[in-house]
């Protein structure tokens, strides 16, 4: 049997739904970093004529949005790997080949994307994990559960350690990152707002500023224990995939009605503990700093098994007339869309684009980030009454196949 992406027919539109959501999440916790609100200190946010409105949706923001909706884009990629991989084994296909080959392709993405535009970049997380995936593809159904968990709360094991031997996991790249600054002339992080986004900010601070992007990212991520807690997304959605539950949404109403009621109820008071922990008070390794580690665990995962869980049972209930049908295009052409983010944030806040970035916080930025979501919307239902995948789903799917596939919708007279 020949190897071929999905048909649009036979998916899944909750799914498409739900990666459409987890997009808007993903742009507001972004713009976090593209508007430089992350480079400001607390005397220029509060010089800020919008403050302390500034602060309060800060904290909002921080609390109900900040990583829930990577982890749903997490336990979606999870689910799609499910499908796509099961799906080719019962076709008789060489899925391991057909998915290592998708995944090569998200790396090369993924690390121009964070090399050279964004070093917020998913993308090359997402790869560099996914490879390990159909090590567990047989795993019973308890043991994958148990595993996910497992790796969700295993950050706070790393920490204890990170407390004990007084160390970071990720200081060998920022020394090397601060090494790359020393070269470029880089300023120190108090003045990345007035680098990156004043007027005379051009290529050359741009050019500056990525070259050691990449290694503050990987820091980052191995600072915050970032991988198993992808990792562990990744297990629980491969878990979901394959028990097809979104294709039998109903069977689970009760499932989703607990996850929604107990993830609200754990993970908004745990919420609210992790931003007090990660605003006000010291970071590991202080042994301060490993309450923020729990309550992080306690609400960041909750509160998306909830949120998803909410989004389901309204479609389970209203799916034919549901205003989230509008999200379904966004969500076809997720890849796309998540770069088109990048772009516009760019192009729109720093100073290499309009520059609107710098000296604005969430009262002006989350608004624009609204409009920059509601364009999206609109432009992906506009592109799919044309075509059949979206650019940079196009792009991917030809190479992950090998031949060429009809972007254009075929007209009918």
């Amino acid at each position: 049997m020949e190897a071929n992406p999905i048909p649009s027919q036979q998916r899944a539109d909750i799914l498409d739904v739900l990666r459409g959501f987890a997009l808007f999440g993903v742009l507001m916790d972004n713009l976090f970093g593209f508007t430089g609100w992350g480079f400001l200190t607390d005397t220029d946010r509060q010089s800020l004529p919008t403050w302390p409105a500034d602060g309060a949706l800060a904290l909002l923001e921080f609390t109900f949005i900040n990583g829930k909706f990577f982890s749903l884009f997490s336990l979606l990629f999870g689910i799609g790997f499910a499908i796509q991989f099961l799906g080719n084994e019962k076709k008789g296909l060489d899925a391991h080949r057909i998915f290592y080959r998708r995944l090569f392709i998200l790396l090369i993405i993924g690390i121009l994307h964070l090399r050279f535009l964004w070093d917020g970049d998913i993308l090359t997380l997402y790869a560099v994990l996914g490879f390990f995936l159909p090590l567990f593809r047989n795993w019973p159904d308890r043991k994958l559960l148990i595993l996910s968990a497992a790796l969700v709360l295993s950050p706070i094991i790393f920490d204890i350690f990170s407390i004990a031997f007084h160390y970071k996991n990720g200081a060998y790249f920022e020394m090397l990152a601060r090494e790359v600054d020393k070269r470029t002339g880089l300023p120190t992080t108090d003045a990345y707002a007035k680098y990156l986004y004043n007027d005379g900010a051009g290529w050359a601070e741009w050019s500056n500023w990525k070259a050691s992007g990449y290694l503050y990212r990987i820091a980052y991520l191995l600072d915050t224990n970032r991988l198993p807690k992808v990792f562990g997304m990744f297990i629980l959605g491969f878990y979901a995939g394959r028990k097809m539950i979104h294709l039998h949404l109903e069977s689970y109403t009760r499932i989703f009605r607990l996850l929604r009621k107990w993830g609200l109820i754990i993970g908004i008071p745990a919420a609210f503990c992790c931003t007090y922990f990660e605003i006000f008070q010291p970071h590991i390794p202080n042994p301060v700093g490993l309450a923020h580690t729990v309550f992080f665990a306690l609400s960041v995962v909750p509160l998306c098994l909830a949120y998803t869980s909410i989004v389901c049972l309204h479609w389970i209930k209203h799916k034919d007339t549901s205003i989230l049908r509008f999200l379904a295009p966004m969500g076809r052409m997720a890849l796309t869309n998540y770069l088109m983010q990048t772009v516009l944030g760019i192009s729109i806040f720093y100073g290499v684009g309009l520059g609107l970035g710098g000296n604005i916080g969430p009262s002006l930025y989350l608004p624009i980030g609204l409009l920059i979501y509601l364009f999206q919307v609109i432009f992906s239902n506009w592109w799919f009454s044309r075509f059949n995948f979206g650019p940079m789903e196009w792009i991917w799917r030809q190479l992950t196949y090998g031949k060429k596939i009809p972007l254009r919708k075929a007209v009918s007279f």
